[in-house]
Order: C-alpha cells, then structure tokens, then sequence
C-alpha cells in the first residue's frame, strides 16, 4: 500500500483507530497484541498445580511468586566492562540520562529511576520499569532510547536479562583461559566471556579464547553480529551440535594434542518455564512433556561438555527453567555416570547480593497428563519412551548425599524482580571413568593421511556444513578416548599449510551458507612488506596471524586472530565447521598504490593493531577529536598547532589519531581514543562506524542533534549554540563537496584528496 492509500485510509478511519486495530483499539493495548488477537491470559492450572506439588517454592511465598510471574519482566542493561570507556558510558549514565528521568511521568506512571544490580560487579548492570514499549513510544524518553541503541550497537552496552549474567560471573574467566561456549546464541553470555579475555586492554592477544558453538546456522550468524561488535582477534563461531562437538587437536611443542577447555558454559535448550515474564506464549504452551523431552538432550550435551574439560577446569550448566526434571535430574544423573571425576561446586559466597534457593535432593516426575510418579520402579512399560530413569532422583541415599545437589542454584522471580533460573558450577577432578587416561594423539603411523585441502582452489569446492566421520582415523570411542593422528605426506602439507577450508564431503550434512575458506598469509608474501613499511610496523608484529577469506585475485580484506585460534584453525579445519573467526585490521583502497600502501586501516581492529604501528601516529587533543567527528573533511588548518604540524609533512594516505587523556584536567574525557583516519591533499577524514562516532561525541559532552548536517558539518548541540562559519568561500565550495565520514566498507567512495 502507498504512502497516499494508507494515509486516506487513516483519515477514513474513527476518531482513536489506529494501525489498523478493531473498534478504534490501539495497538499495544491490553486488550491484545493488535491486529484483533485475544489476550493472553496468564493462568496455567496444570502449571500451578506441578510446582506446588513440587514444593520448589517456599512455604508462604506462593502467592508472591505467581503474582510476579504475571508482571512485565524489567529492562535491564549491562556495561560492557573490558573497555577503557565502562567507566566514561557509567558517568555519563548515571550524571546525566538517569539524572534526566527523576521525577518523569508516562502515560501517569512514574518511571522509576534504573538502579545497580547488587550482585553484579562494580555497578555495570543496572535493571529499570521501563518496558521497550515506553521507551520507543516515548518523547521524553527519545533521547534515553537513542542513547541505548547506538551503544548497543556499538557493543558498549548490552541489553540482557538479569538472571541470564550469572553463569559467565560463576565460570570465573582469566585471561589465558580456553573457554568453550556450547550452546551460544544469540550470544549475550558469549560478549560477556569475551569481555573477562580482554580485562587488562593493554593486551592485545590475550592467551585465552573463546570457541562459540551453536547448533542453528542461522542464528550462528546473529552470534556473529554479536561479538563482532566486541572487535576481538579471541572469538570463534561454529556451528554443530552440541552432543557430538568434535573433540580438537592443537600442535604443542611440535606435538599434537587434544585440546582441553579451561572453562565450559552448557547453557543448554530448555522448556523456558522460567522465562514467563517475558514469553508469555509459555502461559498457554506449558506442559511437562516439553521438559520430558528435553532431559534426554540436555544430558547428553551436559556429559560431551564435561567430556571436553581440562582437570580442574570449571563448567556451568544452566536453564531458564525451574524444572527439576531438566535441573537436578540433569546434575545428578551425570554426576552419578562419571564415578567421582566431578564434583559440584560450593558458590554461595561468589555472588553476594543475589537471592537463591538450594537445589533439592527430591522430586517426583509428572507426565502430560498428570500422572505421578516417585520413582522408576512406579513407571509401567509404556510409559518407558517418555519417562526414563536418568529423571528420577538416585536411589541410594548415601550417593545421593555425597552429590551436595543443594550446592545448585535456583533463583525465583519474585526474590529480586527477575526472570527464573537455574546454575550448577561443576569442577573436573579426574579423567572421565570411560577412559581413566588422559588422551594422547599418536605423531606415528605407517600410512600417511589423504591431503584434503591439497589445493587451494579445491578447498572452495567442498561443502562448508559437511561433517567428518567420527571413524578410528580421528576419534575413537565416547568421550576421552584415545585419538590418533597418522603423520602427513611432507608434500601434501607444503600445499596444505595456511590453508583452512571447508570440512570434507563425508556422510553427515549440515544445512547453511557456503563459507569461504580461511586463508593465512604466507611469510614470503609480497603483499605485506609495503604494508609494514608504511607502517614502521614492530619487529614483534605477529605476521603469521594474517589471514584472508580467498584463495584466487586480489586480497580485499585482511584479518588477523590469536596465535592460539590460528592453532585451531590449522590443525582442526576438516571436522570443524568455522562460521566466523577474526577481526578486519585492513581494507584495500580502490586505488591504494598511489599511496605507497594499498591497504587502509579498518576501525574495527585499530585497538589490536594500535601497539604495532610506529608511525603514521598523530597525537590530537578533544577538541580536534570533536572537529574531525563533526566535520566531514575538515582542512589541516582546522586542527590544533601541535596536531597541524605533525599532519602537514606526512605523505597521503592512512593514519592513526590518538588523544590521550589529560589527567591534570578532571573536566576532560578520561580515557584514550584511537581513530583511523585518511590524510588528504589538504584535509583530513576519519573511518569510523556511525554509531561508534556518536558514542565519542557523547563522551565529550555532545549530543548529536538527529544527524543533521548544515555546510558539510553535524550539527550538535555545541555548534548549535555556536555555530562555525567557514574560513572563506573556498573551504564552504570546497567542504560541500566532500564524502560522508562515516564508512568503513572497503566498496566504499575512497578518498580523492
């Protein structure tokens, strides 16, 4: 429909219709979600009746804790805590925009101003009344609502539910830890584990990594989008199931071994009871045979997942549901399975502040049609496909004690106004009892392996969602057993090194996009020298981290990642199936030779490669930092004298802008920025993301006024106040005809000047 149609039919409709809702209702209102659907009704009798049997809910609070079941889940937002601007974003928050809602009133009801989570660290998560719906609506809150989603895309705040912060906060992350996250979409708890890699940020490649699995190809993507926003060389995305995720190898020492996890979160599917407030399709959806189903498939993930951790290692498995079918029967059957080789961990001292109830050492199994059953012995035949024993809490009163299930943790809505949630912290004592050794990967054998990847143009041609076979030639057996890995053909890996494709056709398919291959760049590559050059780059540049996404003409883009990821990479592409790995450092110029580089600096990687450049440096102060972000191209005379003189001899081309923060001066932004930008013929540009320009302007004091522009500059509330003429009629002529300052694609407009 046009934009002429539907503005008659507007006009055509009774006074109060809007968007199309019956009988002049408006969208959003109570009576239902618009469009004439039925209001959901927040009752579920079988739901009531299940856990009140279940007495997982303390005596007397019943009542307390339906009845906040049926309210609206509060906002809550986190602060992404590794970067040297948490502390600016919590100032600006706390000074300014919260300071800003005191007092507010929408719609007659009083918006509550966002308060700390008490449990969470250092104030970096702050939880409100304030639905979506306000804040979209809203006028005046328009601002505030502006403010969250450029920093959310900028990845310096996260919107995430309270409850589902606890288990990254219980895995306890150091920075050379190797983190393993199963089940990671959409991929919150992914940013936060990645955010504990990167606590001390004048390291650029910590030790550690994290390997973000999902099972859904498509939402693999959204997981990327997600930690993309992070810019760390630490993530890896793939996709497999979670049951099965291949064991990996890694080279130590000239030696393959398998590759251990330091730290595991199994945040596994779940029937989502706990997630009411917010999924209320979950009121008249729920029954217990959702989480009948899911035991099965949780157990096993729980146990591939315990299989894969180092000794001493750290795993949490958690749901968003309160069922102890999918919670302790979980638990339980796996610490019952695995002989001693795991114990739970006491953490009730590891988040003070939060509210939780002890896991319970007895329940009893309901099927779908209400039927009770307290033990295994009471489950007729039939019934044997739905109900298994592994559901049923143990037997043996002594082994049941000695498994210390009240060490779990269950949090229920009403405690502290959040979602249900279950976390159990799990510590590796020992090998797994199916295999008591330690497996070992053989470096012998009398046959060489077939070279894949023998090609790299035949690598493109393999299907990037096939699986290998879990035969004898890699993995043999369940679990810890024994891997073996026969020596290559000299020959084959000369072709192979650097080469990371697709897995091979083998039996299993997965469906999904065609991924392009991972490509290292060789050391005797002619295309890296001009950059290093040009660059002055540090002799302790990790060159050998350089990697494409093609194997045939010209090398668009370069990334780079960790040497332990490319480790991984080298050693695990023909069972593993990559989604995404590293960070773009450097894009090709549509006409970079002329610059004696034909590569430009890319926004997202300038904090990871800031430490290796030595030259091509110019150091600016806040107010050059607020001319180059609200002028297009502004000219050099516009800059400070100190950053004029350092720009005036430097050939074109690519160039870092640093301000570092004044600390005699309190009133200044107090944390380093680090800018590409491009040197012209007589101005200067920066490469930075919309929204991650708009951030920088926030720091400093400036609100960016709906990105107008008046004669090629932004118009933010200082220039409004103060508007800027320009020099003379050469620089207005010449400043109209600039570019946007905002792209960072490689296909976009390159600089001419």
């Amino acid at each position: 429909m046009g934009r002429r149609a539907r503005g008659r039919r507007l006009q055509a409709q009774p006074e109060g219709a809007e968007d199309g809702a019956e009988g002049g209702r408006k969208r959003g209102q109570a009576v239902g979600l618009g469009g004439g659907y039925p209001e959901i009704i927040k009752e579920n009798k079988l739901f009531e009746h299940y856990y009140q049997e279940l007495k997982i809910v303390p005596e007397g609070e019943w009542d307390q804790f339906m009845g906040s079941l049926r309210e609206p889940l509060p906002a809550t937002l986190r602060i992404t805590g590794y970067k040297s601007h948490a502390k600016e974003i919590l100032h600006c928050l706390k000074n300014k925009y919260f300071k800003e809602l005191e007092d507010l009133e929408v719609d007659g009801q009083k918006v509550e101003v966002p308060q700390p989570l008490s449990w969470y660290p250092e104030e970096l998560a702050w939880h409100t009344n304030l639905s979506r719906k306000i804040l979209r609506k809203s006028p005046l809150l328009a601002k505030f609502h502006q403010f969250l989603v450029s920093e959310t895309e900028c990845g310096n705040i996260s919107r995430q539910e309270a409850v589902s912060m606890i288990p990254p906060l219980l895995l306890n992350v150091e920075p050379h830890h190797k983190i393993l996250d199963m089940c990671a979409a959409p991929g919150s708890k992914t940013t936060q584990l990645i955010e504990m890699l990167h606590a001390d940020m004048s390291v650029p490649f910590p030790e550690g990594f994290v390997i973000a699995n999902d099972v859904d190809n498509k939402r693999c993507y959204l997981l990327v989008h997600q930690a993309k926003r992070l810019s760390s060389p630490c993530i890896m995305v793939v996709n497999h199931d979670a049951s099965s995720i291949p064991r990996l190898t890694v080279d130590v020492d000239g030696r393959k071994e398998i590759l251990f996890y330091d730290r595991i979160l199994c945040d596994v599917p779940c029937s989502g009871d706990g997630t009411m407030r917010k999924n209320i399709d979950v009121w008249k959806k729920w029954t217990t045979l959702n989480s009948l189903q899911l035991h099965g498939l949780q157990l096993r993930i729980a146990t591939r997942g315990a299989e894969q951790l180092a000794e001493g290692g750290r795993m949490v498995y958690s749901t968003c549901s309160l069922n102890p079918v999918e919670d302790e029967a979980v638990i339980a059957a796996l610490l019952e399975k695995e002989e001693g080789a795991l114990e739970l961990a006491d953490v009730s001292a590891e988040l003070p502040g939060l509210k939780w109830m002890p896991g319970v050492s007895q329940w009893k199994v309901m099927t779908r049609d209400g039927q009770w059953f307290a033990g295994w012995d009471e489950v007729p035949q039939g019934r044997h496909t739905q109900v298994r024993p592994t559901m049923f809490p143990p037997e043996d009163l002594e082994k049941l004690q000695a498994m210390h299930l009240e060490r779990c943790l269950r949090i229920l809505p009403h405690h502290q106004n959040t979602g249900g949630f279950f976390v159990a912290v799990l510590v590796k004592k020992a090998p797994m009892p199916w295999n008591k050794r330690q497996p070992k990967v053989q470096s012998k054998s009398s046959e060489p392996r077939e070279n894949i990847a023998s090609s790299p143009v035949g690598t493109t041609e393999k299907n990037p969602g096939d699986l290998p076979e879990l035969d004898g030639q890699m993995i043999t057996g369940a679990g810890d057993s024994e891997v073996t890995h026969p020596t290559e053909n000299p020959e084959s890996k000369e072709k192979k090194d650097g080469v990371c494709g697709p897995p091979p056709s083998k039996k299993m398919k997965l469906f999904g996009f065609k991924e392009d291959p991972f490509v290292f760049i060789p050391e005797d590559d002619p295309l890296f020298p001009p950059i290093e050059k040009f660059y002055a780059l540090d002799p302790s540049f990790p060159r050998m981290n350089l990697l494409t996404r093609t194997t045939e003409g010209k090398k668009r883009q370069l990334y780079m990642v960790s040497k332990e990821l490319r480790n991984v990479l080298l050693n695990n592409s023909e069972k593993m199936k990559v989604i995404n790995t590293g960070i773009k450092v450097w894009c090709r110029n549509n006409s970079g030779e002329e610059f004696d580089c034909a590569f430009r600096l890319a926004q997202e990687g300038i904090y990871t490669l800031y430490p290796f450049i030595n030259s091509r440096i110019i150091t600016v102060s806040m107010e050059d930092v607020k001319t180059l972000l609200t002028q297009e191209n502004p000219f050099f005379r516009k800059l400070s004298s100190e950053a004029y003189s350092q720009v005036k001899d430097l050939a074109k081309g690519s160039v870092v802008l640093k301000y570092e923060p004044d600390s005699a001066n309190p009133d200044a932004l107090q944390c380093p920025i680090v800018l590409c930008g491009w040197r012209g013929k007589a101005s200067i540009r920066t490469f930075v993301p919309k929204n991650e320009r708009l951030h920088y302007l926030r720091m400093m004091g400036l609100e960016v006024l709906g990105e107008k522009k008046k004669d090629g500059v932004i118009l933010t509330n200082e220039s409004v106040a103060s508007p800027e003429q320009p020099e003379n009629d050469e620089d207005a002529e010449q400043t109209a005809q600039e570019a946007t300052i905002t792209s960072c694609d490689p296909a976009a407009t390159e600089p001419s000047r």
